[in-house]
């Protein structure tokens, strides 16, 4: 997670010069030449200490005497040399991971895993009693790199623990159901609120990216009649599902029809009242000319009814009163067809 750049080896300087001193045992070498040859190798030893390189996903915490400095950045930059100053890189650009219930044995396209050892760690107690097989990870980004190396002596072990326990409240404060199909993703996102504000608290300098289940399921020896639960539950959310788009299918139908029945019987309705009062207008005026000219109106309504009736009628006597018998009959009607003349 972070790598230490120092002043250079002190204990490498120490061995080169015990080298020298040897080298000259029983003799007195000149006291010049040994003060050129240790300022040589002091000068050597701080040349090749002095720089320093930071990666591109990396930020530099430069301490100096012990007490921080400031941050480096992506980049060749210059040191004190001799433990004076002192660099510690943290990788502050790359999205860390932790695995609970689960490790990965090899990633790439097509990951291998491990569940071995881990079913302690695995096994979740939920708010109705019931225990369930929890894999899931957590993923964080170092935001402050002094508070993620100073604040906590081990913050990568404090991460695991503080999402290990709030992982386990709530699931211990949820029914096997939300764990296992319905609420998984509310509880993720409750999940890492709740862990993302301990950590504020402790002031470690670490985002959360996401807390994820990867897989949920029950225990084994249960795992049989659960699926069987689920099935049945999911057949319930299907048969509801169909009633509801018959549901949906059938009332506008039906309202449909309804409202078309009610207009067309509000349009009868509105065609009698027409019509009666079309034909009360009528007797009315009828009733007026009658008041004027009784004999003239009565001759005139008995004419205009015959013209009505006499076009329907298939044969026409005309019988005189005074007469012993009929009279011819009168070509009142329109002939028909195959009629002969």
């Amino acid at each position: 997670m972070q790598n230490w750049q120092g002043g250079g080896d002190p204990d490498l300087l120490e061995r080169k010069i015990n080298e020298f001193i040897a080298r000259f045992k029983g003799q007195k070498p000149p006291l010049k030449m040994l003060a050129g040859i240790v300022l040589a190798l002091l000068l050597v030893f701080g040349a090749g200490s002095s720089f320093y390189q930071v990666g591109t996903e990396e930020t530099g915490v430069v301490l100096r005497f012990g007490h921080f400095n400031g941050f480096a950045q992506p980049g060749l930059h210059f040191k004190i040399p001799f433990g004076i100053d002192s660099v510690y890189l943290v990788k502050t650009g790359r999205v860390m991971k932790e695995e609970f219930g689960f490790r990965t044995v090899q990633p790439g396209a097509r990951s291998t895993y491990t569940k071995e050892g881990l079913n302690e760690e695995a096994l979740t107690l939920t708010g109705d009693l019931n225990v369930s097989d929890l894999e899931w990870i957590v993923q964080y980004q170092i935001a402050d790199a002094f508070k993620y190396l100073f604040r906590i002596k081990d913050p990568q072990s404090t991460i695991r623990d503080v999402a290990e326990a709030a992982v386990r409240k709530a699931v211990g404060n949820s029914n096997v159901t939300e764990v296992l199909t319905t609420e998984r993703a509310l509880l993720a996102t409750a999940i890492e609120k709740d862990l993302q504000a301990i950590l504020n608290s402790y002031d470690i300098g670490v985002r959360i990216v996401t807390v994820k289940f990867q897989d949920v399921n029950p225990p084994e020896s249960v795992k049989a009649a659960f699926n069987e639960v689920n099935e049945a539950e999911q057949e319930k959310e299907s048969l509801i599902f169909q009633a509801r788009e018959q549901y949906n299918r059938e009332v506008p139908k039906a309202s449909g029809v309804a409202k078309s029945a009610i207009l067309e019987a509000e349009g009868y309705a509105l065609e009698r009242i027409n019509q009666a009062k079309g034909e009360a207008g009528r007797f009315l005026a009828l009733h007026t000319e009658y008041r004027k000219a009784p004999e003239v109106t009565r001759e005139r309504l008995y004419l205009e009814t015959l013209e009505t009736i006499l076009p329907r009628l298939e044969e026409i006597y005309i019988m005189d009163q005074k007469g012993s018998g009929a009279l011819p009959l009168l070509p009142l009607r329109s002939p028909k067809e195959g009629d002969k003349g």
